[in-house]
């Protein structure tokens, strides 16, 4: 109840006081978790669907939706939006945050558009790292195991005179290949080498700066499903190698009027480059933030801002898809205003809020929101909120060609199934209700319950075209045309629990559990049958978790991570448990030795096989590693 966050309201709130369904991962939660990467780490929120694709891909959603490119959730690393409008999703393999240097990871559950503006509509996941005088010295990690894995950090922090502090990292990573779905080498085997820092400075008693950036290089493979020709037509499955090189730098300026009153100030370049497994694409973004943040008065409590954001690509098509124009360069000007009113004391709080954003896919868009939360005493807290959010299109469904597959046609002549882009395409909104409910149960037990009903709109689907011959490019060949609408609609309802139990001293419980419930549909004029029973049957409806801690003695503890994933009808992939677990054993203060199990109950299993992919899926290895840790 008495954990602050910043991610609901871009201010540091109580989390008794925060109208929203939010989870945090604490560092302490990320060393029991035994885990290696980030997606891994947000298993543990309950109402989160994290689903392995294969190496170096995940599809990972907030309450339903999910597929590789998960559109309607926002993630950040430090104010820096991890986003591509080419697929309007993340890459998560390149989302390299060494763990170590992680001070706490924010999920919000539900809309977050009214401070942080289109494409957070089902969720928000903000990654925050530790200040650089928090990580002072040498550390030095190393991980490896088996099938075949190595993992290396090294990292140095100090002081530059008596304002400033620093750290620099170096990190490495080589993770070989999984089985595939029906081979045993599924290709996609993966190494990136990573490099960054950060630098926090006192300018004087109301100003500080923070300067951080990272490089990053690469490459990965997959088994990807390809057009070899035309004429005569030719599909095969091969395997592919991306390269992947990038960079980025951040600096925020943080100015103190007074204790009720402060400014901040962001600029973010964020430059990479994506060559293959299907085409390059080449991304320059840039980014301005400001906000002012004021107490007005005993009662209210406001947040405003405005934003700038240009972001160009360059890509180069291939028979399997291409882009019209190559490249594209769009804005973004947006502005938010929040106020937060304090009816009661201590106890009631409505806030209310809205964005206003332009951009160059779908115009204006407006979202706003009202949350009120009720803290009738210190261990309990109810909490409803109702927003609007939207979802802005990507380039792929507005400018793109994608050639699915080649046949042969009627008289001799190939035919091709092709998904065109549809530049008139809106942006999808959501109307969300949310209720939740808080409470410290004694010193042993708290509980985190939020539900929600969310109302969809304007839904990108394909619908089929009428068939017409295509002569240029040549070969002549008979095309199937399926191009991008919003005439997909529904509702989504759930329920997400958490539970914190202190058994004994030594002894705690986690558990965790998620309904979600789908029911969408098709305006009367579609000719689209696939995508309302696809999208429904691609999200688990149950799942639920255990995680236990248990401090043994001498140093030693021992950790264990249940997770349980319903089927997914649509793909078709069974239900599976992942069992994980972690012993580890502290020498003093600066050595730690861990040994990890994960996915233990099973040599392998499947956890997404979603058509639409760029990438085949692979199957999950059962895999056990050690892991030291020293600082000095």
């Amino acid at each position: 109840m008495n954990i602050n966050v910043t991610s609901v309201s871009k201010k540091e709130q109580q989390m008794s006081q925060v109208a929203a369904a939010i989870f945090v991962i604490t560092q302490e939660d990320i060393a029991r978790s035994g885990g290696t990467n980030i997606p891994d780490l947000l298993r543990m929120v309950p109402g989160l669907d994290v689903a392995q694709i294969n190496g170096s891909t995940w599809a990972i959603s907030a309450r339903g939706f999910n597929q590789q490119f998960a559109n309607k959730l926002l993630v950040l690393v430090d104010g820096r939006a991890v986003y591509t409008p080419l697929f309007a999703g993340v890459n998560w393999d390149t989302v390299d945050v060494p763990l170590e240097d992680i001070d706490r990871i924010e999920v919000i559950r539900g809309p977050g558009a009214t401070v942080w503006g289109a494409n957070a509509v089902n969720g928000v996941i903000n990654i925050i790292t530790k200040k650089a005088a928090d990580t002072p010295g040498a550390l030095l990690t190393a991980i490896g195991g088996m099938p075949p894995e190595g993992i290396g950090l090294g990292q140095y922090g100090g002081r530059l005179g008596t304002h400033a502090s620093y750290r620099v990292f170096t990190k490495y990573m080589n993770q070989s290949q999984l089985l595939g779905l029906t081979t045993e080498d599924a290709g996609d085997n993966r190494r990136l080498l990573h490099g960054g820092f950060r630098m926090d400075q006192s300018l004087s008693a109301k100003d500080s700066l923070t300067v951080e950036g990272d490089l990053y290089s690469g490459r990965e493979g997959a088994l990807i499903e390809h057009i070899v020709s035309i004429s005569p037509p030719d599909n095969e499955t091969v395997s592919r190698r991306a390269d992947l090189s990038g960079g980025n730098v951040l600096g925020r300026w943080d100015h103190a009027f007074s204790n009720r009153s402060d400014t901040t100030l962001q600029f973010y370049f964020d430059k990479y480059t994506r060559s293959g497994p299907e085409l390059r694409e080449a991304r320059h973004t840039f980014d301005f933030d400001f906000q002012h943040h004021l107490a007005w008065g005993a009662r209210q409590d406001l947040i405003w801002g405005a934003g700038y954001r240009r972001s160009s690509d360059l890509t180069n098509g291939t028979i399997d898809q291409a882009f019209l124009p190559e490249d594209r360069g769009f804005q973004l000007f947006n502005s938010f205003l929040q106020d937060e009113l304090t009816l009661k004391p201590n106890r009631l709080f409505l806030t209310v809020g809205v964005k206003l954003e332009h951009n160059d896919f779908s115009g204006f868009e407006v979202q706003p929101g009202a949350r009120v939360a009720w803290t009738p005493n210190d261990r309990h807290s109810l909490w409803a909120a109702v927003s609007r959010a939207s979802r802005t299109p990507s380039r792929t469904e507005t400018a793109a060609d994608i050639n699915i597959a080649v046949f042969p046609g009627p008289g001799g002549n190939p035919a091709e199934v092709t998904l065109f882009g549809n530049p008139h395409l809106k942006s999808e909104d959501v109307v969300a209700y949310e209720v939740g409910y808080r409470a410290q149960r004694g010193a042993r037990v708290s509980v985190d319950v939020a539900t929600f009903f969310n109302v969809y709109g304007h839904l990108a689907n394909p619908e089929a075209g009428s068939p017409f011959v295509m002569v240029n490019p040549p070969p002549l060949r008979l095309v199937f045309p399926l191009t991008y609408d919003n005439k997909l609609h529904g509702t989504t309802e759930g329920a997400e629990l958490a539970v914190n139990w202190k058994v004994m001293n030594r002894w705690r419980l986690s558990p965790g559990y998620s309904l979600l419930l789908m029911h969408l549909h098709v305006d009367p004029t579609a000719q689209d049958t696939a995508s309302a029973p696809y999208a429904e049957g691609s999200s688990p409806r149950h799942q639920a978790q255990m995680r236990s801690h248990v401090d043994l003695s001498r140093g030693f503890t021992w950790d264990t991570a249940a997770y349980f994933v319903e089927r997914l009808p649509a793909q078709p992939v069974t239900s599976y448990t992942r069992l994980d677990t972690q012993l580890s054993w502290r020498l003093g203060e600066r050595a730690a030795f861990s040994l990890v199990g994960e996915n233990l109950l099973r040599d392998h299993h499947v956890e997404s096989n979603a058509t639409g992919t760029s990438v085949d899926s692979s199957q999950m290895k059962r895999s056990a590693y050690a892991r030291i840790t020293c600082h000095f």
